[in-house]
């Protein structure tokens, strides 16, 4: 199987030698194109980790695989990139030297656009050693939140992933699996029939390439993209030191609101959601209505009146910056933004369509303003 173009294997080569996220290269390639990015990487100009990968080039092989497999590759250039989701990774205040940043590009199982399948979508998340009572809740949360046409975003892995999952699956809904290993990989193995039918309905996806093995550092780099790909972060279970915990660390950094299921006191498994909610990290929700006012869009409510639910407190702090430097009326140019909020225009710019798409702001030929007066 031939006939890939030259930019698609380069963003596949990329994703196979970098082997998850590297910032220099992706902005590098987003910049000045995939294929120059090859080129500069092959010279050694993004460090010698790369470098001494550079000479692995089995773009051609890992795309005819995936098609074999009924999947394909979506790449910044393709129509169902997820643009708003992942603009987030720029407007969160990260420092440019990290590693933590959009993927290169991401290898997809399933037959719903990404754009489509995130327009409304919650990241579930939890503790493998679920109990009863966390797997119920979460079956009633997701089952509730898919009928009502939202896409439930989870890990695929044992517990609240699964029954998160399977709840949305149940009831008819899309879901998505964030893989931390190639999308040919069943992991665990216990869940290649769920995977399978996850892809029938939503989306089993990967920033990793084909055969690539599951490692620990890959499940913390997955996390970031499980936190992205929601508008909010819900954790039902998890321990005090957990997986779960770092995901919805991962969501205060992008601006998503991060919320937290209670659990029975004596419970080790809520110890985690306890203490988000204790100090301030999570706000504490206990049934899909409450998930829906924290994380709804625009135009959302039970009663079918217009409203805002983001709470600036979800906000990054360069996103607060640039929203308190707005007037209450009034318009201010991304220039002047800038001037009040002390930000480098470049992230003022970055910022601003991050704040649209909550609905905070707007603009029209005079500039930005306020839509939500918090």
């Amino acid at each position: 199987m031939t006939g890939h173009d030259d930019r698609r294997l380069a963003w596949a080569y990329l994703s196979r030698v970098a082997q998850g996220p590297h910032r220099q290269l992706a902005e590098f390639a987003v910049a000045a194109g995939p294929q120059e990015a090859r080129a500069e990487l092959a010279r050694g100009r993004f460090g010698e980790r790369l470098q001494v990968r550079a000479h692995i080039d089995t773009a051609e092989d890992d795309l005819n695989l995936v098609a074999s497999l009924g999947g394909r590759l979506v790449t910044p250039d393709d129509d169902e990139w997820p643009t708003w989701q992942f603009l987030s990774f720029d407007g969160a205040g990260m420092p440019t030297s990290s590693d933590h940043c959009a993927p290169f590009a991401l290898w997809v199982l399933g037959r719903g656009p990404l754009d489509t399948l995130g327009e409304r979508a919650v990241s579930i998340v939890g503790t493998r050693a679920a109990s009863a009572y966390g797997e119920h809740v979460t079956a009633e949360i997701s089952g509730d939140l898919a009928v009502d046409g939202w896409t439930i975003v989870s890990g695929g892995a044992f517990g609240i992933d699964a029954a998160a999952h399977r709840a949305a699956l149940g009831v008819g809904g899309a879901t998505v699996a964030v893989l931390a290993c190639g999308i040919d990989r069943a992991y665990p193995s216990g869940h290649a029939r769920l995977l399978g039918r996850i892809k029938e309905s939503g989306a089993v996806i990967s920033e990793y390439a084909p055969g690539t093995t599951p490692a620990k550092h890959r499940f913390l780099a997955r996390n970031r993209l499980v936190a992205s790909l929601g508008s909010a972060v819900v954790v039902v279970e998890a321990g005090w030191r957990s997986g779960a915990r770092n995901t919805a660390a991962w969501a205060r950094k992008l601006g998503r609101p991060v919320l937290a299921v209670p659990g029975p006191v004596t419970s080790a498994s809520s110890k985690g959601c306890h203490r988000m909610i204790r100090e301030g990290e999570a706000r504490l929700v206990a049934d899909a209505h409450d998930v829906v006012a924290e994380a709804g869009v625009v135009g959302e409510t039970d009663e079918g009146r217009p409203s805002m639910f983001r709470d600036i407190d979800a906000l990054s702090e360069p996103a607060l910056l640039v929203y308190e430097a707005l007037p209450a009326s009034g318009t201010l140019s991304p220039r002047e933004l800038s001037e009040r909020s002390s930000l480098p225009i470049a992230k003022v710019r970055s910022v601003l369509p991050l704040l649209e798409l909550d609905g905070f702001v707007a603009s029209d030929d005079t500039g930005w303003y306020r839509v939500v007066g918090m």
